[in-house]
């Protein structure tokens, strides 16, 4: 079905019944059975958004070309809402697992990166630590004395 909304807007009920020729009454009914729920002014009057009419556009669509009656409608209704959401909950995992992804190939790429620095000072046999040669261990060749007596 073609749209036929102009632009931003709240239309109110007697124009949406107009653009769409129907009833005021169905409007209403559909109201009562919970497929539309339009705003409401400071007077009463119903509001419907351009969300409102892209959504009965959708039940407008499967009343009149395939025949689904108001339960039915409903029932579709139901589904689609919960598929959205299931929707956005898939985004909102795909953009975590992709986050941490990202996380990880950054680690991957700087090792020491998601590392915490030690208090003191680590003793690595044969190697130089904090620019100090530990006593006792082999460093360019040469064993660096430990101090301790034989």
């Amino acid at each position: 079905m073609a749209t036929k909304r102009k632009g931003k807007g709240a239309y109110m009920i007697s124009s949406v019944a107009e653009m769409y020729e129907i009833h005021p009454q169905t409007l209403r009914l559909y109201e009562r059975e919970g497929l539309l729920r339009p705003s409401r002014s400071e007077g009463n009057t119903r509001l419907y958004t351009d969300e409102d009419l892209e959504r009965l556009e959708f039940i407008l669509n499967l009343a009149r070309d395939l025949g689904v009656n108001i339960a039915g409608i409903a029932i579709v209704l139901q589904m689609r809402e919960r598929m959205e959401e299931m929707n956005r909950q898939m985004q909102g995992f795909v953009d975590y697992v992709r986050t941490e992804m990202l996380s990880r190939m950054q680690q991957q790429q700087d090792p020491g990166a998601g590392l915490v620095p030690l208090r003191r000072p680590v003793v690595v046999p044969g190697k130089v630590v904090s620019g100090k040669v530990m006593p006792g261990k082999v460093v360019a060749g040469k064993t660096v004395k430990t101090g301790k007596k034989k």
